[in-house]
């Protein structure tokens, strides 16, 4: 991770990120926090969530808009789009503005998607090939140590100021992200005009995940994985609550023994791209997930700081091992659509099982749940590590120094060798 780190143009862009993911890590949360305090309603602080997912719809367009722009002006347009679309928060007072807040949540949702899409083609374009995973690792030990301070923090500003004070830096988190993009210099031309009507060429991100043999098995064994993992988000408070007889809050102590878990994910997941492969990172990542969940089928306390932690190691390995694949298996000019299809791909079937898994615990028992969902991650991680030779390991690239130039003494003495009768 050092190497690619050394390198000025992904610094900016690491600080950039650095500010936006801050920025999101303390908004998602706070959001339905603020719509529970408004309404009292469970259910709408809920909704909220959804808001933010509904637009996964609109993933093939987004792409395809992704994909007709020159990748660092289209990234510092969204930024600053993204922090104007936050503005009308701070008319939010009262029960009858809770609306305004669904609105902003759906926005930002689309936002989200489109920072994933052109994100994904600006790495490509900075980074070479063999340093992408690196990059991807870095990005997402980022993303998992936020998460074990930001939604905390979010909802402590939140409780103890009010939400304009947290819409406020969240704004600042992403117009310092366009601002320190916009220091980038990159050289790119404008993306040529696909000679596809618009509606075949909404379509091409699905058409090439499909066809590529890798990208295919990738998204089948990890998008039937992500839909059992789903179900996770609502068992949970079943563990603790029937499993280990605690308060809910309790879920939060076990949220951060996970993003310990990620941390650590995250630092090894380009090591094991390297040593496995993209799919196999991708195996590895899912299959880590089915022994977690069996471990919390039986409710004891340190067995499911072990599970957690199994459970946080998996994430970035995912989403290292795909993101790097879907980077070097695409062309530069369907980056954003086969993105941006991916993204939907995997986080639509994982929001309905979200949704699913509140119904299903209380009809059947938690634990019964728990080894469903291990069983059948652990087969998925199985069907990926079949396929592992679809992606062959990189080996490690090695500073090969230039020759050594020979000193004077040591070429008139070798002269002197060849006179010697």
């Amino acid at each position: 991770m050092r190497t690619v780190l050394r390198r000025p143009d992904f610094r900016l862009l690491f600080v950039a990120l650095l500010a936006s993911m801050a920025a999101e890590s303390i908004l998602l949360l706070a959001l339905a926090v603020w719509v529970k305090d408004l309404t009292g309603s469970d259910g709408m602080a809920g909704a909220t969530i959804f808001a933010v997912i509904a637009p996964m719809a609109l993933a093939p367009l987004v792409g395809w808009v992704v994909d007709r722009c020159r990748r660092r002006p289209f990234f510092v347009a969204a930024n600053l789009g993204t922090a104007v679309l936050l503005c009308p928060l701070f008319a939010v007072h009262d029960r009858a503005d809770v609306w305004v807040i669904y609105v902003v949540a759906a926005l930002y949702g689309l936002s989200y998607i489109t920072l994933s899409a052109v994100l994904s083609g600006l790495i490509r374009h900075l980074v070479p090939s063999e340093l992408l995973a690196d990059a991807n690792g870095v990005l997402q030990t980022v993303r998992q140590g936020l998460r074990l301070v930001g939604p905390l923090a979010g909802a402590g500003l939140y409780a103890a100021v009010g939400g304009w004070l947290l819409v406020a830096l969240a704004m600042t988190g992403f117009l310092t992200a366009a601002a320190v993009v916009g220091l980038l210099r990159v050289t790119e031309t404008t993306p040529a005009r696909s000679a596809r009507r618009w509606p075949a060429g909404l379509g091409a991100g699905l058409r090439h995940l499909a066809g590529d043999p890798a990208l295919r098995r990738a998204l089948l064994g990890y998008g039937l994985g992500s839909l059992m993992m789903g179900f996770t988000e609502s068992l949970i408070f079943a563990y603790v609550d029937l499993g280990l007889g605690r308060d809910a809050a309790f879920v939060g102590v076990l949220v951060t023994v996970q993003g310990v878990g990620g941390l650590v994910g995250g630092l090894f997941s380009a090591a094991v791209v390297r040593r496995a492969g993209e799919v196999g990172a991708l195996a590895a990542g899912v299959s880590f997930f089915g022994p977690a969940a069996l471990a919390l089928a039986y409710p004891r306390l340190w067995l499911g700081v072990v599970a957690l932690l199994l459970a946080g190691v998996s994430l970035p390995l995912t989403m290292v091992g795909l993101n790097t694949l879907i980077q070097r298996r695409t062309p530069p000019g369907l980056l954003g659509r086969v993105a941006a299809a991916a993204e939907a791909v995997v986080s639509g079937p994982q929001a309905v099982s979200i949704g699913a898994g509140a119904l299903l615990v209380g009809v059947f028992d938690y634990r019964l749940l728990f080894a469903l969902v291990g069983v059948t991650t652990t087969a998925a991680g199985l069907y990926l590590w079949r396929g592992r030779r679809l992606t062959a390991p990189r080996p490690v690239l090695f500073h090969v120094p230039a020759p050594r130039r020979p000193l004077d003494h040591e070429v008139l003495a070798a002269t002197r060798r060849r006179r010697a009768p």
